[in-house]
């Protein structure tokens, strides 16, 4: 087994404290993926990271703080990379915590409804149903390291499309790159440049997911979340997004 350390600068934003790593002096992170997975046990906490060189491309002979490298094989390489992925599953979306939600949902939550709303939409001409469930599933996969980042947080766009771009890059290195990692790699660019018909539709789907998740807290914990459904008005590209949001802004009309 090769070993190689990775040398990162570390930003904590719209997260509480990271305190899982208390001996770390950035800009210097020595973290194996391992642990990343880990320390998703720690639902709120999130490492928001910029590497500075290539995390898998530096051999170290040992030593503390050394980030293990899994062997070539494919069921090793699958078996780190959805290990990384397990933060998506204890991450919350940020935007609820901010609002007092309780319990809220986590990254992998909102991804996994997305998906389904991708699966049982109905057939659109010139828009591919696999490629939405898909593009769905991986939109928010580079949040696995640098978190929930929200515009509340203050970071530019560029700066937020820098960050998860590097780290999309690290996990599709540590899936072991070739033609599954490129596909993970090419829909989330797609979804992010908003150039396709299925961009476009998964796009409006994060929307819709996002203000019927909105309508269900306002209903459970009574909540007023006005500013989320005030934020997609107007926003939304396809006729299936747009009326899909009349659906919800109809049903909560009538709970109001």
């Amino acid at each position: 087994m090769r070993n190689v350390m990775i040398h990162h600068r570390v930003f904590f934003c719209c997260t509480k404290p990271l305190s899982i790593l208390p001996s770390l002096s950035p800009p210097h992170l020595h973290l194996s993926y391992s642990a990343a997975a880990a320390a998703a046990s720690s639902p709120n906490r999130a490492i928001h990271c910029m590497a500075n060189d290539s995390p898998l491309s530096q051999p170290l002979t040992g030593g503390d703080g050394s980030v293990s490298v899994p062997p070539s094989s494919p069921a090793s390489s699958a078996i780190d990379f959805l290990s990384l992925c397990s933060r998506l599953k204890t991450t919350p979306r940020a935007g609820w915590g901010k609002r007092d939600v309780k319990n809220p949902e986590s990254i992998a939550d909102h991804m996994y409804r997305m998906g389904l709303m991708a699966l049982i939409s109905s057939d659109i001409p010139g828009v591919n149903r696999d490629t939405c469930i898909k593009m769905a599933i991986v939109h928010d996969i580079a949040e696995a390291i640098v978190g929930d980042i929200t515009p509340s947080c203050g970071i530019p766009k560029e700066e937020k499309n820098r960050r998860e771009s590097e780290a999309l890059e690290h996990m599709c290195k540590l899936l072991g790159g070739g033609e599954r990692a490129e596909e993970i790699a090419e829909l989330w660019r797609e979804y992010e440049a908003n150039a396709s018909p299925e961009a476009k539709v998964v796009k409006d789907f994060d929307k819709l997911e996002l203000i019927l998740q909105a309508l269900e807290y306002e209903q459970e914990q009574g909540k007023d979340l006005e500013e989320f459904f005030e934020s997609t008005a107007g926003k939304f590209q396809t006729d299936i997004g747009k009326a899909w949001a009349l659906e919800i802004a109809s049903r909560r009309r009538k709970q109001q």
